[in-house]
């Protein structure tokens, strides 16, 4: 018998026990294809809420605020939809305004001294608040009570507080001899007047996360030191600070990303007065499309743009950042 003619009796001859013919390979190879597709369309399922609302909520204002600082709209044109394309007109226009520098002034100012004050009092609460002793649970709900509150609330309360007339911080400067400020009415304290209320309202944010990052920090760390002789600030600088850099980041990010785009409590409290002494780029924007009987949309989005772009750009360097510490 010839090799040809064994190797075709070979290939005519029924599969061995129990190995799967090609039929039962096809039916396999079909059932995972299906179950694949299953799998896929689930999983399509669950995301498409989640893109649908990102689409509805963040990408098309987006593209929408883009394409008002791109455009000469007018409320005609805003209402009828036919504003002519002006390219660059309106960044130009925003540029050259003479409230440009002061309100980019006054928002860089807000925001580093609000974060830097609310990193330092959140870092400082959590290391106090790590030591677990008796009232640690009670004391820590309380201090999210600025957090909790509506922040209209909590701006109508320190505009009280900070009243030149009836509000009690002068009351208590009274009683010390020293003179009444006219907080939310001078132009050299409005900003610092809405500085103070915002670091109040961020401290139990930093509180959270940063506590947060102290609880995943082994205690064997601690007990180690303490057994080399090291002091508590020893210990703080070499193992709490250290170990809470990357929580420590984004902590940092998140407040300069919320504090950029801070309006509502400036707005109830100074509404950027007076003058232009408080004013921010978030106010500016709202002034510019909301707050005249001719509202200028166009400026108003170019100015929201440059603030999406200043976040932008932190972002950007946090992630680079982060990269090079975790290679």
């Amino acid at each position: 018998m010839t090799l040809a003619r064994v190797d075709r009796r070979h290939r005519r001859s029924p599969a061995s026990p129990g190995a799967p013919g090609l039929d039962d390979r096809k039916v396999i190879s079909a059932r995972r294809r299906r179950r694949s597709r299953r799998s896929l369309l689930t999983a399509l399922a669950f995301v498409a809420p989640l893109v649908a609302y990102l689409a509805a909520f963040y990408v098309y204002p987006l593209y929408r605020n883009l394409d008002l600082s791109l455009r000469d709209y007018t409320v005609r044109s805003f209402v009828a939809g036919d504003a002519p394309f002006s390219g660059l007109d309106n960044f130009r226009t925003v540029l050259d305004d003479p409230t440009f520098g002061p309100a980019m002034r006054h928002t860089m100012i807000f925001t580093f001294v609000s974060i830097v004050f609310q990193y330092a009092a959140g870092l400082a609460l959590a290391v106090f608040f790590n030591r677990n002793f008796r009232l640690a649970p009670t004391l820590r709900a309380l201090f999210l009570i600025p957090w909790l509150l509506p922040l209209i609330v909590s701006a109508s309360t320190w505009s009280w507080m900070l009243n030149s007339e009836s509000g009690v911080v002068n009351y208590v400067l009274h009683l010390g001899g020293v003179a009444p400020v006219d907080w939310l009415t001078s132009p050299s304290w409005a900003l610092t007047s809405v500085i103070i209320a915002n670091i109040w309202i961020g401290i139990p944010f930093n509180l959270v996360i940063l506590y947060s990052g102290l609880q995943n920090i082994p205690g064997e760390l601690y007990e180690a030191a303490s057994l080399d002789g090291a002091s508590a600030w020893q210990q703080f600088r070499r193992i709490t600070f250290p170990l809470l850099r990357p929580v420590s980041a984004i902590t940092l990010l998140l407040g300069l990303v919320y504090t950029l785009k801070v309006f509502d409590l400036i707005w109830i409290m100074t509404k950027g007065g007076p003058g232009d002494s408080s004013s921010t780029l978030a106010t500016w924007s709202y002034q510019l499309g909301f707050g005249t009987l001719l509202p200028k949309f166009g400026p108003g989005a170019a100015v929201g743009n440059i603030l999406i772009l200043i976040a932008l750009v932190f972002g950007l360097l946090y992630i680079r950042v982060q990269r090079r510490q975790e290679a």
